[in-house]
């Protein structure tokens, strides 16, 4: 009886908490009722999913009695903000206890993969309020960024202890790398006609080569939502296709009257679809664990042990990126997760996530390893540009190209990575990759990453930032 006690008891909040939740105008017996049923230790999952779900659930009933976020006052923050730390403390015990066992139940024992997004969704009914629901996702889906409630932050933690585990994290890793249904379904197509258009990106094979080129012209070829599923389709139809040995990255012709009918490589997140709240948080997980990391690691089996584990295998090729104009932010990161780059000399770099309230990608993991620690926190902390064709910008170039000249440029270096034969590129590719970033590293990064990433992704400071620098409330989407 004492273990069932001690298990159920937590420490009371402290006395200046309750003290913000009353100046908010709760009901004393409503926010009694909370206290009393918050779970202490977790230990046994079939007892503690019920009892954690309904702490849970009156949780977000205190939530629904104050105004969404942007309209709270100083006391209703106060309130909201003790009510939402409170119980993410529970979902961190929870989640520290149960994770491995809520992974094996979703994927039945790892036998089957689930995909980000099916595996927050799923998560979502298996322990109701551990992360939002698709009711709860949806309902903030047409409100700005600044007027959602953040309850995707919640889909953060539960990614994060899943990635933190070894057997559970490889096998969300693996997923992330199987090639993608639609591009299966496109397959036939582009053997037979060489070619694939999507609405926001293409792939055309050319010779040897799949050119995989950005379509988002209006945004200066920028990511969003609307352009994520196409960039990875397209990237996994140039991996499967036995035709190609090397992938090529360029960005299409853009609508900006600076640069129009130019090629852009591109401008990184959408600034403007983030400010009104387009880009939901698992999007930055779905493209640094999907199309981001196949680039690096390749194409995953669905049969074979996880990609970079002992006898794992990958479908991989040598990738090259073709710069004009600029790689600014999620586009300078690709840089750092292909075999070559070529740059005209005009074109310049930057990774400017402080300006964007943002961790830019795996950047802070790859860019130390090209540039030194000192010019990577240089321009991920403190907005520096590197020009490509400056020393500092051949770190991460590898050839400057003169204007009007990638195509030959491209012509080039496909003729120097495939006389003799691009076997040893995959192998040599491996074997870096090995050195510099095993799977677990890539893993333990993100692990800390989807953390953070949904602190950031919801917080004020991020709002701030767009409007100052950005001006995104002048924009529209």
């Amino acid at each position: 009886m004492k273990n069932r006690i001690s298990r159920r008891t937590a420490p009371a909040p402290p006395s200046n908490d309750l003290e913000a939740l009353a100046a908010a105008g709760l009901a004393s017996h409503e926010v009694n009722s909370w206290r009393r049923a918050e779970p202490g230790k977790a230990r046994d999952f079939v007892r503690d999913r019920k009892s954690f779900s309904q702490y849970w659930r009156k949780s977000r009933l205190l939530l629904d009695h104050l105004p969404l976020p942007a309209r709270r006052s100083l006391r209703e923050r106060s309130a909201a903000n003790c009510i939402e730390e409170t119980a993410r403390r529970a979902r961190v015990r929870f989640l520290r206890r149960h994770c491995e066992a809520i992974y094996e139940a979703l994927t039945n024992r790892r036998s089957r993969f689930l995909r980000i997004d099916e595996l927050a969704a799923a998560a979502s009914r298996l322990v109701p309020g551990l992360v939002p629901s698709s009711e709860e996702i949806a309902a903030d889906d047409s409100r700005l960024q600044k007027e959602k409630t953040g309850v995707e932050i919640d889909q953060g933690l539960f990614l994060s202890a899943v990635l933190a585990s070894g057997s559970a994290g490889r096998h969300l890793c693996h997923a992330a790398l199987l090639p993608r249904r639609e591009a299966e379904a496109l397959r036939p197509q582009f053997e037979r006609d060489g070619k694939v258009e999507l609405a926001h990106c293409s792939v055309e094979r050319r010779g040897k080569t799949a050119e995989v080129t950005f379509l988002n012209p209006r945004f200066l070829n920028a990511e969003d939502q609307t352009t994520l599923d196409d960039t990875e389709v397209c990237v996994d139809l140039a991996l499967l296709d036995p035709a190609v040995e090397i992938g090529v990255l360029r960005g299409g012709a853009v609508e900006h009257p600076k640069y129009a009918g130019q090629r852009v490589f591109g401008a990184g997140i959408n600034l403007t679809h983030l400010y009104y709240g387009r880009i939901p948080f698992l999007w930055y997980l779905r493209r640094d664990l999907g199309y981001v990391n196949k680039l690096y690691r390749g194409l995953a089996f669905a049969d074979d042990l996880p990609p970079d584990e002992f006898g794992g295998r990958t479908l991989e090729k040598p990738w090259i990126a073709a710069v004009e104009a600029f790689a600014i932010g999620g586009h300078c990161q690709l840089l750092l997760a292909v075999d070559y780059v070529l740059a005209e000399r005009a074109a310049f770099m930057t990774l400017p996530a402080r300006k964007e309230g943002i961790i830019p990608g795996a950047a802070n993991l790859r860019l130390p390893r090209l540039t030194g620690d000192r010019i990577a926190r240089q321009a991920i902390q403190y907005e520096r540009r590197l020009e490509c064709a400056s020393p500092e910008g051949r770190l991460i170039c590898d050839e400057v190209v003169e204007a009007g000249g990638m195509d030959a440029a491209i012509g080039q270096v496909v003729g120097r990575l495939t006389n003799s034969g691009v076997v040893s590129t995959a192998a040599n590719r491996r074997a870096f990759r090995i050195a510099q970033e095993p799977l677990d590293a890539f893993r333990n990064y993100f692990s800390v990453y989807a953390r953070e990433q949904a602190y950031c992704h919801f917080s004020p400071a991020l709002i701030s930032n767009l409007e100052r620098y950005w001006s995104a409330q002048d924009r529209r989407p």
